[in-house]
């Protein structure tokens, strides 16, 4: 059971220049030694920089992560994304759109709305939780989250072809073994056995072979997964196979048809 949660308040200043900016400062301190610390004591640190700062979005990620239940987290996380919002003030939304992640103080922000997405997609709230993603992926197309992986599995369990084509096309240049198969999965699954699902699924085999014996569980997942993927290998296919494996499952034929 997680310890006890701080109440959310509301910061009547958001850290600004002089005598209001050192709590915040120092908040910050505290939450680069939560980062490393675990247990107990990462929550002792995110709850002292929330009592310096109320707007410490990072400190709600944090606390989220020890919560005892997804709501709770939910809650967390949606107090930690609206406390990022203050923090940051409407201009940075309205002018840095595009250019997000290389603002350093938009990261709290971004790292609470990505958890809560998290959240919100594991307590069935589906269409918030692609919504969420929609808009870091609109502030920040770069996406060095790599949000976009996560999203493609989303968007193709909820068959939402069109956007699902929309984002491939956007990160076309990738050559992530992942994210191509599951572009092939995504053709596979909207027009079956044609010349484009099948020019996807050998780019996706020749990038990692590996995958299909893990998919179709003729080799068995590593337990626990790996720490590290590297491209090509065997843990990257483990790791894909682990998170994905079952909404490959789920289309009828289609595990078949990626070894034929």
């Amino acid at each position: 059971m997680a310890d006890s949660e701080p109440e959310l308040v509301l910061a009547a200043d958001a850290g600004g220049d002089g005598q209001h900016a050192k709590p915040r400062y120092r908040a910050e301190d505290l939450i680069y030694g939560a980062w490393e610390a675990t247990g107990r004591r990462r929550v002792e640190l995110a709850r002292e920089a929330l009592a310096l700062w109320a707007d410490c979005a990072d400190a709600y990620v944090l606390l989220a992560q020890a919560a005892s239940s997804r709501e709770k987290a939910r809650e967390l996380l949606e107090a930690g994304v609206a406390a990022g919002e203050r923090a940051l003030g409407r201009r940075v939304f309205a002018e840095d759109a595009g250019d997000f992640w290389l603002i350093f103080e938009t990261r709290p922000y971004m790292r609470a709305r990505a958890a809560l997405a998290a959240v919100l997609w594991r307590l069935g709230r589906h269409a918030d939780a692609v919504e969420h993603q929609r808009e870091l992926l609109r502030l920040n197309p770069r996406d060095n989250q790599m949000l976009r992986y996560r999203q493609a599995h989303w968007l193709l369990e909820l068959k939402s072809y069109d956007e699902l084509e929309a984002l491939f096309a956007t990160y076309a240049e990738g050559r992530v073994p992942g994210f191509i198969y599951t572009q092939a999965l995504a053709a596979f699954a909207r027009r079956g056995d044609d010349a484009t699902s099948r020019a996807l699924r050998a780019k996706a085999l020749k990038l990692n072979p590996h995958v299909p014996a893990y998919l179709a569980g003729r080799k068995r997942l590593f337990e626990p997964r790996p720490d590290y993927t590297v491209f090509g290998e065997e843990s990257e296919a483990v790791d894909y196979a682990a998170g994905v494996g079952e909404l490959w499952a789920r289309v009828p034929g289609a595990l078949t048809w990626l070894e034929s």
